[in-house]
C-alpha cells in the first residue's frame, strides 16, 4: 500500500511542477506577441496614469516589493515584484485575471501584449 501512496504523490508532485512556469516564461510568451520587452517604458507604464485616473502604482506602490492595499477595497495585495513574491507570474491563468481586472481598472481597456511584456520585463528588476 504504501508504495502505491508514494508513486501517487510523486505523480501529483511531477504533473505540477510541469505546470508551472517562471516569470521569464510569461515574458517570453509576451514577447512573442508583441515585440522585445523594455523595462524603462514598463517603469514608466507602472507610474502614469492613464484612462481612469489611476496608475499600477495607486494601488501595488514604487516599488512594488511589499504588501500594500488596495484604494478602494483596502484589501492587502501581496508584493508585485517577483523577487519579493516568489509565485507572482508562476501561473498564467492567474496572471492574465489579473492583468485583465487591473488593465481595465486603470485604462479602461485590456493592456496589449507589449504593455504586458514591458512591465514584466520591469517587474523582474525590481528587488
Amino acid at each position: 500500500m504504501l508504495p502505491k501512496f508514494i508513486a501517487t504523490v510523486l505523480l501529483v508532485g511531477f504533473t505540477l511542477s510541469v505546470s508551472a512556469i517562471v516569470p521569464q516564461d510569461l515574458l517570453r510568451s509576451y514577447e512573442s506577441q508583441s515585440g522585445k520587452a523594455s523595462p524603462t517604458r514598463g517603469e514608466q507604464f507602472f507610474n502614469a496614469k492613464h484612462g481612469k485616473e489611476w496608475s499600477c502604482s495607486s494601488c501595488h506602490e514604487n516599488p512594488p516589493n511589499h504588501d500594500t492595499k488596495h484604494i478602494v477595497t483596502g484589501k492587502v495585495i501581496k508584493p508585485l515584484a517577483p523577487s519579493a513574491n516568489p509565485t507572482r507570474f508562476t501561473d498564467e491563468a492567474k496572471a492574465e485575471k489579473w492583468f485583465k481586472r487591473n488593465c481595465n481598472d486603470v485604462l479602461g481597456r485590456e493592456c496589449t501584449a507589449q504593455e504586458k511584456a514591458d512591465v514584466l520585463s520591469w517587474l523582474m528588476t525590481v528587488k
